[in-house]
């Protein structure tokens, strides 16, 4: 298999050029080799995009909503088949791939095809004249992604980008260059000029080719904060526009009154869905003194359950993790908690064998971990460490959760598990974060806005909000009656 540009509407030959391979988490072999684009693809790029832009801002709203919703049909028609690419690129289980990514993709393509129509500005009814505003696309944008959630991650930008009428170059992760391949196919099936969605694929030089070409009119970027750090200041240079989605270490608290089972589930879900690969990850869970140790009995109890194994096997639970070096990354981490004093209480370890007894140690391979006796100041509860690592902590009275909740540089995401409905307002009102859930966690519907607060990123993806990311505004004036002068 060979990963290359898509530009212009085809797959280019990829000759000639720095190349390297891409693995399969689940194994560490060979999927196939991934071509590093050069500034001439880039370029061409932009001209594709450029030209492609040209037509497509023509097009009225619903004529580009139809594109869209027809690009997520395409999808919906291939979902086991992207699924599985997903799978083996990423290393997530396969029943997450059909369930999630694909589908999430879809909806983004969907929610924005409908939207398309409907954009429009505001009329306002002056004295002797009239004004009236105009949502206009910025030109050619640019999307850069993480490796955790390839596909939906491509569509959340690609969606609103182009229902706005942008053209888009998307550069994937070098670690998953496979499925924002497959969306650019389908939208180019579905009836998009050639050139309004291109992929080029590459590591951090790609990426810094796009922030400072001149050509490009706005960056969105999923990723590292120290990565985003330096889009933002490149972009700073010439006044380009940004959306950055970036880390976290969000606070999930459970009060006393919650729903134990149902508290316990979230943290599941907030800690080890794609192997704790997920961003807005609730990894510090605050759990009341009073409930305490049976939270944690049950906690304890359901993780050491969960299904370790290979990652295409339907009733695998928790797959591999990305790549070799990320996975002694996030064991470095739990030796750290160990050597602070943090008791790890179950996991942590590389399994030599999956639920089914298949010998599994040629993978990326980690049992989910839980940290207690922890403390806000270890690094474990500091830092993003974005692998199946759970740190709880005990506290006693809501105002001294809020405070150490917020005691963080990050401010992606935050959850709260109460049944008094006035507390669950109240305290989530008073949380740092831009993304909350009361008595859920890590549902992110596409008609909702996703972003952060403090360093966890500026701009918002999904829902209406997107639109306002890839629009500028033109304001214009009409005069009905005579030009008044003093001159």
């Amino acid at each position: 298999m060979e990963y290359t540009q898509f530009i212009d509407g085809i797959l280019t030959t990829g000759s000639n050029r720095e190349t390297w391979i891409n693995l399969n988490p689940a194994n560490n072999e060979p999927l196939g080799e991934v071509y590093q684009a050069t500034n001439e693809d880039i370029e061409a790029a932009v001209q594709s995009s450029e030209k492609a832009f040209r037509v497509w801002r023509t097009k009225t709203g619903a004529e580009r909503g139809r594109v869209l919703l027809k690009a997520a049909d395409i999808l919906r028609s291939r979902v086991e088949q992207i699924a599985l690419v997903e799978t083996q690129d990423v290393g997530k289980p396969i029943s997450e791939s059909l369930a999630v990514d694909i589908t999430s993709a879809a909806d983004a393509l969907e929610y924005f095809g409908g939207m398309a129509a409907g954009i429009h500005g505001e009329y306002f009814d002056l004295k002797n004249a009239f004004g009236y505003t105009r949502p206009e696309p910025l030109g050619v944008c640019a999307g850069i992604g993480a490796w955790n959630y390839p596909i939906q991650i491509a569509a959340w930008k690609a969606a609103p980008a182009l229902a706005c009428g942008n053209a888009m170059i998307f550069k994937p992760s070098e670690l998953t260059p496979a499925t924002a391949l497959e969306l650019a196919k389908a939208i180019m099936e579905a009836g998009a000029p050639d050139g309004l969605f291109n992929v080029v694929q590459g590591d951090g030089r790609v990426g810094s080719k796009l922030v400072e070409h001149p050509g490009i009119a706005k960056i969105s970027l999923t990723g590292s904060v120290s990565t985003g750090k330096k889009i933002f200041a490149g972009a700073a240079s010439q006044l380009k526009r940004v959306t950055l989605e970036l880390g976290g270490k969000s606070p999930l608290i459970i009060f006393e009154d919650a729903d134990i089972h149902n508290a316990v589930s979230a943290a599941l879900l907030a800690n080890f869905y794609t192997q704790g690969e997920v961003c807005s990850n609730g990894t510090r869970v605050f759990v009341h003194r009073k409930i305490f140790d049976i939270f944690l009995r049950q906690l304890k109890e359901r993780t050491e359950k969960i299904r370790v194994g290979d990652p295409a096997d339907p009733e695998t639970q928790l797959g591999a993790l990305i790549s070799k070096a990320h996975m002694e990354k996030v064991m470095r981490f739990i030796e750290a908690g160990k050597a602070a004093g943090a008791t790890l209480l179950t996991g942590g370890f590389r399994p030599e064998k999956d639920f089914k007894g298949r010998d599994i140690t040629s993978g990326n391979f980690l049992a989910p971990a839980i940290f207690t006796d922890c403390d806000d100041a270890m690094e474990i509860c500091k830092e993003e460490i974005f692998g199946p690592v759970l740190s709880i902590l005990c506290f006693d009275s809501e105002e001294e959760v809020i405070e150490r909740a917020n005691n963080t540089a990050y401010g992606l995401a935050a959850g709260v598990f109460t049944n008094d409905i006035k507390r669950g307002h109240r305290v989530i009102h008073q949380l740092q974060a831009g993304t909350c859930w009361i008595n859920n966690y890590n549902i992110t519907p596409i008609e909702i806005p996703f972003g952060g607060y403090k360093q966890s990123g500026l701009g918002r993806e999904n829902s209406l909000a997107a639109l306002q990311q890839y629009t500028q505004l033109k304001t214009v004036y009409v005069e009905l009656g005579n030009v008044e002068s003093p001159f």
